[in-house]
């Protein structure tokens, strides 16, 4: 089972408690680790009105009423027991809380969904964009109206895409103990395809449809041999229900999962083979990410370097 150490929540601008914290509060109190409950606040142009008037600039006015406010947040929350910290920084919201992770050792990041205004509930923020492809330890964006506790988690996995096979031991490690956690039923979902099938069958490629039917169940079972590779130390297997093995545009495959199990979060990887750090594997995690309308738990490889340059020390 994934035990967390050191959890951050960030508010983002919250300004009362949520099904999100009340996540983070539990995870933390069942793993008895240190929760922090951080925000920031954009630096504002200094006034010199401001400080006369008031003894403190605006940065100082709003980050203390902004302190006052996750106080408040957490009160509810503070049993003797809990180890619960309030935080607030300043400068850009996504590069203060990636500096926090590589600064303070957080091993993962919650934070509710905060679509961008006036558009779709279902699409992310730019922060939420930017924390999963930049922050090195784990993301959970969770959806305002997800069910709490959750009832079916999908992990999606790749065993074997070079790069992201040793992801998928982390992504099935997060969803089961978060599954047993949260007495959620877990699904595992892993597409597959035959790169140019549509081609062989056109007839322009003189292959012999007997030929190309081997090569498909050829490529089927290689994939399904992974998948129970990297399975069986779960307990699961390719012949289990809640195992699919889908033959499909895996962005899509996943989502159109996720819709017909109700998924309420999905567990995957964001980071690949592309060799730049921050970008996602083609266009699979960016396609999941800004059409489900399931919270998503982002797993980055263990190697993953964020491009985010840590906070320089004073």
């Amino acid at each position: 089972m994934k035990r967390f150490k050191n959890i951050l929540f960030f508010a983002d601008g919250s300004l009362e408690p949520g099904p999100a914290l009340d996540r983070a509060v539990a995870l933390a109190r069942a793993n008895n680790v240190r929760l922090t409950v951080a925000d920031v606040i954009e630096e504002q142009e200094a006034s010199p009105r401001i400080r006369t008037t008031f003894g403190s600039d605006l940065n100082e006015i709003l980050a203390e009423h902004r302190r006052q406010t996750l106080e408040e947040m957490v009160q509810p929350f503070n049993a003797s027991d809990d180890i619960i910290y309030t935080r607030v920084l300043s400068g850009t919201p996504f590069i203060e809380v990636v500096r926090s992770v590589l600064s303070g050792g957080y091993d993962l990041v919650i934070k509710t969904c905060r679509p961008p205004e006036g558009l779709s509930e279902y699409l992310l923020g730019s922060t939420d964009m930017h924390l999963m492809r930049k922050c090195p330890c784990p993301v959970w964006i969770d959806r305002p109206a997800a069910a709490l506790p959750y009832r079916c988690i999908l992990a999606a996995v790749d065993p074997l895409d070079e790069d992201s096979k040793a992801n998928a031991g982390l992504i099935m490690d997060l969803a089961t103990s978060l599954a047993d956690r949260e007495s959620a039923t877990l699904s595992v979902v892993h597409a597959w395809q035959v790169y140019g099938e549509s081609m062989l069958r056109s007839g322009r490629v003189r292959v012999p449809a007997d030929q190309l039917e081997q090569h498909m169940e050829q490529t089927r079972q290689q994939h399904a041999d992974a998948l129970n590779r990297l399975l069986e130390g779960y307990g699961l297997s390719t012949e289990d229900p809640q195992v699919h093995l889908v033959k499909g545009d895996p962005a899509g495959t996943i989502r159109r999962l996720s819709t017909t199990l109700a998924a309420d979060l999905i567990v995957m990887g964001t980071v690949g083979r592309t060799g730049i750090p921050g970008f996602f594997i083609g266009n699979t995690a960016e396609e999941v990410l800004q059409s489900t309308r399931t919270s998503v738990l982002a797993v980055k490889p263990t190697d993953f370097v964020s491009p985010v340059a840590p906070a320089r020390m004073a």
